[in-house]
Protein backbone atom coordinates (compact mmCIF):
# COMPACT_ATOMS: atom_id res chain seq x y z
CA UNK A 1 0.00 0.00 0.00
CA UNK A 2 1.18 3.46 -0.57
CA UNK A 3 0.62 6.64 1.37
CA UNK A 4 0.34 10.11 -0.11
CA UNK A 5 1.84 12.99 1.85
CA UNK A 6 0.82 16.62 1.37
CA UNK A 7 2.53 19.56 3.02
CA UNK A 8 0.43 22.49 4.15
CA UNK A 9 1.55 26.12 4.01
CA UNK A 10 3.15 25.44 7.39
CA UNK A 11 6.01 23.10 6.38
CA UNK A 12 5.84 21.41 9.80
CA UNK A 13 2.39 20.00 9.07
CA UNK A 14 2.04 16.90 6.95
CA UNK A 15 -1.32 15.65 5.70
CA UNK A 16 -1.41 11.88 5.26
CA UNK A 17 -4.13 10.71 2.89
CA UNK A 18 -3.93 6.94 3.15
CA UNK A 19 -7.58 5.86 2.97
CA UNK A 20 -9.49 5.06 -0.20
CA UNK A 21 -13.25 4.95 -0.86
CA UNK A 22 -13.39 1.21 -0.15
CA UNK A 23 -11.48 1.63 3.14
CA UNK A 24 -13.93 4.22 4.48
CA UNK A 25 -16.93 2.25 3.24
CA UNK A 26 -15.65 -0.85 5.04
CA UNK A 27 -14.93 1.10 8.22
CA UNK A 28 -18.39 2.70 8.29
CA UNK A 29 -20.23 -0.42 7.07
CA UNK A 30 -21.91 1.42 4.19
CA UNK A 31 -21.73 1.05 0.42
CA UNK A 32 -19.16 2.85 -1.72
CA UNK A 33 -22.12 4.51 -3.45
CA UNK A 34 -23.10 6.04 -0.10
CA UNK A 35 -19.58 7.42 0.40
CA UNK A 36 -19.68 9.01 -3.05
CA UNK A 37 -23.05 10.59 -2.21
CA UNK A 38 -21.70 11.97 1.08
CA UNK A 39 -18.72 13.46 -0.78
CA UNK A 40 -21.03 15.12 -3.31
CA UNK A 41 -23.14 16.53 -0.45
CA UNK A 42 -20.00 17.69 1.43
CA UNK A 43 -20.93 15.53 4.40
CA UNK A 44 -17.57 13.80 4.80
CA UNK A 45 -14.01 15.25 4.63
CA UNK A 46 -12.15 14.15 1.51
CA UNK A 47 -9.54 15.19 -1.08
CA UNK A 48 -9.57 14.63 -4.83
CA UNK A 49 -6.17 13.56 -6.16
CA UNK A 50 -5.63 12.59 -9.80
CA UNK A 51 -9.36 12.09 -10.26
CA UNK A 52 -9.61 9.79 -7.26
CA UNK A 53 -10.86 10.52 -3.75
CA UNK A 54 -8.59 10.04 -0.74
CA UNK A 55 -9.17 10.54 2.97
CA UNK A 56 -7.01 11.60 5.88
CA UNK A 57 -7.30 9.09 8.73
CA UNK A 58 -7.27 11.74 11.49
CA UNK A 59 -9.92 13.81 9.71
CA UNK A 60 -12.16 10.76 9.36
CA UNK A 61 -11.62 9.89 13.04
CA UNK A 62 -12.65 13.41 14.06
CA UNK A 63 -15.69 13.22 11.77
CA UNK A 64 -16.73 9.89 13.33
CA UNK A 65 -16.48 11.32 16.84
CA UNK A 66 -18.27 14.56 15.94
CA UNK A 67 -21.18 12.67 14.40
CA UNK A 68 -21.27 9.93 17.06
CA UNK A 69 -20.91 7.20 14.43
CA UNK A 70 -20.14 3.61 15.35
CA UNK A 71 -17.52 1.81 13.24
CA UNK A 72 -17.10 -1.75 12.09
CA UNK A 73 -13.85 -2.50 13.90
CA UNK A 74 -11.12 -0.79 15.89
CA UNK A 75 -9.60 2.11 13.97
CA UNK A 76 -6.02 1.39 13.00
CA UNK A 77 -3.34 3.54 14.61
CA UNK A 78 -0.17 3.66 12.53
CA UNK A 79 1.91 5.26 15.29
CA UNK A 80 3.40 2.03 16.61
CA UNK A 81 5.71 3.81 19.05
CA UNK A 82 2.72 5.09 21.05
CA UNK A 83 0.98 2.66 23.36
CA UNK A 84 -2.56 2.14 22.13
CA UNK A 85 -5.65 2.32 24.30
CA UNK A 86 -6.60 -1.13 25.59
CA UNK A 87 -10.29 -1.88 26.19
CA UNK A 88 -9.42 -4.76 28.52
CA UNK A 89 -7.20 -2.65 30.78
CA UNK A 90 -9.70 0.22 30.72
CA UNK A 91 -12.55 -2.07 31.73
CA UNK A 92 -10.52 -3.55 34.56
CA UNK A 93 -10.06 -0.03 35.95
CA UNK A 94 -13.66 1.11 35.47
CA UNK A 95 -15.32 -2.15 36.45
CA UNK A 96 -18.60 -3.88 35.58
CA UNK A 97 -21.60 -2.82 37.65
CA UNK A 98 -25.15 -4.13 37.96
CA UNK A 99 -28.62 -2.90 38.98
CA UNK A 100 -28.15 0.80 38.30
CA UNK A 101 -31.42 2.47 39.31
CA UNK A 102 -33.14 5.43 37.66
CA UNK A 103 -35.98 6.32 35.31
CA UNK A 104 -34.37 9.27 33.49
CA UNK A 105 -31.04 9.84 31.77
CA UNK A 106 -29.88 12.16 34.54
CA UNK A 107 -30.83 9.75 37.33
CA UNK A 108 -29.12 6.88 35.55
CA UNK A 109 -25.90 8.80 34.94
CA UNK A 110 -25.75 10.10 38.52
CA UNK A 111 -26.33 6.66 40.01
CA UNK A 112 -23.90 4.99 37.60
CA UNK A 113 -21.11 7.47 38.34
CA UNK A 114 -21.61 6.81 42.06
CA UNK A 115 -20.78 3.15 41.43
CA UNK A 116 -17.84 3.42 39.04
CA UNK A 117 -14.15 3.66 39.89
CA UNK A 118 -12.74 7.12 39.11
CA UNK A 119 -9.18 8.50 39.29
CA UNK A 120 -8.14 10.09 42.55
CA UNK A 121 -8.78 13.82 42.59
CA UNK A 122 -11.52 13.69 39.94
CA UNK A 123 -14.82 14.85 41.40
CA UNK A 124 -17.80 12.63 40.52
CA UNK A 125 -20.13 15.61 40.26
CA UNK A 126 -17.82 17.05 37.61
CA UNK A 127 -18.05 13.81 35.64
CA UNK A 128 -21.86 13.83 35.84
CA UNK A 129 -22.01 17.45 34.66
CA UNK A 130 -19.86 16.70 31.62
CA UNK A 131 -21.80 13.54 30.76
CA UNK A 132 -25.11 15.40 30.93
CA UNK A 133 -23.71 18.24 28.82
CA UNK A 134 -22.63 15.71 26.17
CA UNK A 135 -26.05 14.01 26.16
CA UNK A 136 -27.73 17.42 25.75
CA UNK A 137 -25.77 17.91 22.51
CA UNK A 138 -26.62 14.51 21.05
CA UNK A 139 -27.51 11.12 22.46
CA UNK A 140 -24.63 8.72 22.96
CA UNK A 141 -26.95 5.74 22.36
CA UNK A 142 -25.57 3.41 19.68
CA UNK A 143 -28.80 1.49 19.28
CA UNK A 144 -29.75 -2.03 20.38
CA UNK A 145 -30.07 -0.80 23.97
CA UNK A 146 -26.45 0.37 24.28
CA UNK A 147 -25.12 3.85 25.11
CA UNK A 148 -21.57 5.16 25.52
CA UNK A 149 -21.73 8.27 27.75
CA UNK A 150 -18.52 10.28 27.65
CA UNK A 151 -17.33 13.85 28.26
CA UNK A 152 -16.91 15.96 25.15
CA UNK A 153 -13.44 16.99 26.32
CA UNK A 154 -10.97 14.85 28.34
CA UNK A 155 -11.17 15.19 32.13
CA UNK A 156 -7.87 13.41 32.71
CA UNK A 157 -4.39 13.71 31.21
CA UNK A 158 -2.69 10.55 32.47
CA UNK A 159 -3.35 7.57 30.16
CA UNK A 160 -2.81 5.22 33.10
CA UNK A 161 -6.04 6.62 34.59
CA UNK A 162 -8.22 5.94 31.54
CA UNK A 163 -11.23 3.75 32.20
CA UNK A 164 -14.34 2.17 30.76
CA UNK A 165 -17.16 1.34 33.18
CA UNK A 166 -19.85 -1.09 32.02
CA UNK A 167 -23.13 -0.49 33.85
CA UNK A 168 -26.26 -2.64 33.57
CA UNK A 169 -29.49 -0.75 34.25
CA UNK A 170 -32.17 -2.11 36.56
CA UNK A 171 -34.79 -1.16 33.97
CA UNK A 172 -34.61 0.27 30.41
CA UNK A 173 -34.35 4.06 30.03
CA UNK A 174 -35.12 6.20 26.98
CA UNK A 175 -31.90 7.84 25.70
CA UNK A 176 -33.61 9.03 22.48
CA UNK A 177 -31.77 6.45 20.42
CA UNK A 178 -32.25 6.56 16.66
CA UNK A 179 -33.70 3.03 16.71
CA UNK A 180 -36.06 4.03 19.57
CA UNK A 181 -34.83 1.12 21.68
CA UNK A 182 -34.47 2.04 25.39
CA UNK A 183 -30.97 1.68 26.83
CA UNK A 184 -30.18 -1.24 29.14
CA UNK A 185 -26.38 -0.97 29.38
CA UNK A 186 -23.88 1.89 29.51
CA UNK A 187 -20.17 2.09 28.75
CA UNK A 188 -18.92 5.22 30.54
CA UNK A 189 -15.64 6.30 28.93
CA UNK A 190 -12.96 8.45 30.56
CA UNK A 191 -10.04 8.99 28.18
CA UNK A 192 -6.93 11.17 28.17
CA UNK A 193 -7.05 12.64 24.66
CA UNK A 194 -9.07 12.54 21.46
CA UNK A 195 -7.05 9.93 19.50
CA UNK A 196 -7.16 7.48 22.40
CA UNK A 197 -10.81 8.32 22.98
CA UNK A 198 -11.54 7.33 19.38
CA UNK A 199 -9.61 4.09 19.82
CA UNK A 200 -11.67 3.20 22.89
CA UNK A 201 -14.97 4.12 21.24
CA UNK A 202 -14.19 2.07 18.16
CA UNK A 203 -13.19 -0.96 20.23
CA UNK A 204 -16.46 -0.79 22.16
CA UNK A 205 -18.41 -0.33 18.94
CA UNK A 206 -16.68 -3.33 17.38
CA UNK A 207 -17.46 -5.60 20.33
CA UNK A 208 -21.07 -4.45 20.42
CA UNK A 209 -21.56 -5.62 16.83
CA UNK A 210 -20.87 -9.20 17.84
CA UNK A 211 -23.93 -11.40 18.35
CA UNK A 212 -22.23 -13.37 21.10
CA UNK A 213 -21.49 -10.22 23.06
CA UNK A 214 -25.04 -8.91 22.57
CA UNK A 215 -26.19 -12.20 24.06
CA UNK A 216 -24.00 -11.62 27.11
CA UNK A 217 -25.48 -8.14 27.49
CA UNK A 218 -29.06 -9.34 27.24
CA UNK A 219 -28.64 -11.90 29.97
CA UNK A 220 -26.48 -9.52 32.05
CA UNK A 221 -23.73 -12.11 32.18
CA UNK A 222 -21.28 -12.48 35.05
CA UNK A 223 -18.18 -10.28 35.10
CA UNK A 224 -15.96 -13.28 34.40
CA UNK A 225 -17.87 -14.19 31.23
CA UNK A 226 -17.76 -10.63 29.92
CA UNK A 227 -14.06 -10.20 30.62
CA UNK A 228 -13.23 -13.58 29.06
CA UNK A 229 -15.06 -12.64 25.87
CA UNK A 230 -13.43 -9.21 25.55
CA UNK A 231 -9.97 -10.65 26.25
CA UNK A 232 -10.47 -13.17 23.42
CA UNK A 233 -11.63 -10.43 21.05
CA UNK A 234 -8.63 -8.28 21.94
CA UNK A 235 -6.26 -11.19 21.32
CA UNK A 236 -7.87 -11.70 17.91
CA UNK A 237 -7.26 -8.03 17.00
CA UNK A 238 -3.62 -8.36 18.04
CA UNK A 239 -3.13 -11.51 15.95
CA UNK A 240 -5.09 -10.28 12.93
CA UNK A 241 -4.73 -6.48 12.82
CA UNK A 242 -6.47 -4.50 10.09
CA UNK A 243 -4.26 -4.16 7.05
Amino acid sequence: MFTLLFFSSDIRKVLVVDLKIKDVAELLQVSEKTIYRWIKENKIPSMRINWQYRFNRDAINEWILKNNISVAEPISDRTESVRKADIVECLKKGGIHYKVNGSTVEEILRNAVELINVPAGLDKETIVWHLLKREAMMTTALGSGIAIPHPRTPLISDISCESVSMCFLNSPVDFKALDNVPVTVLFIVLSANQPRHLQILSQISHICRKDEFIGLIRKQALREEIFDYIVKEKQNWDIHPKK
